[in-house]
């Protein structure tokens, strides 16, 4: 009798790529996604709410410019992290870029914190400032 090990590794090696392949696709649908919902914002909403001041159409323009900063800065970051993560560690890089969002997030508060850090003379002069006929304290 002849007891062959074999088998089982070989299934559980085909278990871990197929799980590998699922998790990729599934990250690559999720990627592809949110650069589609991106450039769907940028060519319809962007130009209205963050360059009103322009022409419609360059507006437009430099909304989908910011799009294509995304699209390009993604595959550089990834190459540049890649080669550093592969040398440094791949959680310390992941540290990292998570460090680098959230700071470049914490720089934007909305003014309402910021109003609220300042206390209530702010509060008076943002009222003052967006009421001008209006003698605050008198």
């Amino acid at each position: 009798m002849t007891i062959t090990a074999t088998a089982p590794a070989a299934t559980s090696e085909r278990t871990k790529i197929n799980s590998i392949v699922f998790a990729s696709c599934l990250g690559t649908i999720i990627e592809w996604y949110d650069f589609l919902i991106y450039a769907t914002g940028a060519a319809l909403v962007f130009n209205k709410a963050f360059f009103p001041t322009f022409d419609p159409l360059a507006g437009t323009l430099a909304a989908l410019g910011s799009y294509a900063v995304g699209f390009l800065a993604r595959p550089l970051g990834g190459a540049l992290f890649g080669h550093f993560g592969d040398r440094l560690g791949r959680k310390s890089m992941l540290v990292l870029t998570l460090f680098i969002m959230g700071g470049e997030h914490l720089q934007h508060r909305p003014a309402a914190d910021l109003r609220k850090d300042r206390g209530a003379r702010a509060d008076a002069a943002v009222f003052a400032s967006h009421h001008p006929g209006h003698r605050s304290g008198r």
